[in-house]
């Protein structure tokens, strides 16, 4: 006879899993039972994750999602509650990174940086939450948990990275607020801060800060990345996936509006 796990019945959105951090977290909460929307830009990539996540024997559903137009994610939360009644976890994970100093930055990268972390999370977290404000049949708040992708830059900055670190930061008021708001609604929020993991998102800043810094490719990723930690690696999917898992299993509030920080002894607070 099958056990049951912590997140059955429930029904999590993840934005940016098609791929990377996001990716795996879906595969982590769909192991741990939950139904898994997976919303990202790449409609293709997103189906062919939930594609695999039932080949696995989970549930999922791939969506397009921009997480900045407000249309879009509105229609996609409600195809979420059409498809498995509501939303009970929300991850919102979608990021880019634009690495230039700040007398060079373009503000149109700015805006962009900005509109993805930031307008995404207060849109894809005021969407979500009429379903778990509402009340069960027993007049029970239904709640839920909102789970921000920050960064060790949430609490901490470094060179050419002006609007990352604005809006990393800028979550961390975000899931305090919602933390306050929620707390009557049995609503949570965290915002969980890996250190560097290594994918193509980071990849691609290798040879980016090499360029600015005037160091070597290797410099960047021993000094720059790795040189903080206590163990010399890199952060991985695995350690931010079972964090989230971690806090969507938590059975009461008690670290609502707290940040976690996962990096291998990077920033330790």
């Amino acid at each position: 006879m099958n056990q049951p796990r912590a997140l059955d019945g429930q029904t999590a959105l993840v934005t940016g899993a098609a791929s990377g951090i996001g990716r795996e977290i879906a595969f982590e909460l769909a192991r741990a039972g939950a139904a898994v929307v997976i919303a990202d830009l790449n409609e293709q990539g997103a189906q062919a994750v939930a594609a695999e996540i039932e080949g696995h024997g989970g549930r999922a559903l791939g969506i397009a999602m921009d997480v900045t137009d407000e249309a879009a994610v509105d229609a996609g939360v409600a195809r979420a509650k059409e498809i498995y009644g509501g939303v009970d976890i929300l991850v919102s994970n979608a990021g880019i990174q634009i690495v230039n100093p700040i007398e060079q930055f373009a503000y149109a990268d700015w805006k962009k940086m900005l509109a993805i972390h930031l307008d995404g999370a207060f849109l894809t977290t005021r969407a979500v939450l009429p379903h778990m404000y509402g009340t069960k049949a027993d007049g029970i708040p239904r709640g839920g948990t909102v789970i921000y992708m920050g960064s060790v830059h949430s609490h901490l900055a470094s060179p050419l990275k002006s609007a990352y670190v604005t809006a990393k930061h800028g979550l961390l008021g975000l899931s305090r607020t919602l933390a306050k708001e929620g707390a009557r609604h049995g609503v949570r929020s965290h915002v969980v801060c890996p250190g560097f993991v290594r994918t193509p998102l980071v990849d691609k800043q290798i040879p980016e800060q090499a360029r600015e810094l005037g160091i070597s490719e290797e410099e960047v990723v021993s000094r720059v990345m790795l040189g903080n930690t206590v163990d010399g690696i890199f952060t991985t999917v695995e350690d931010v996936a079972r964090t989230v898992r971690f806090l969507a299993e938590f059975p009461t509030a008690a670290f609502t509006g707290q940040s976690f920080v996962v990096s291998h002894g990077w920033h330790m607070q």
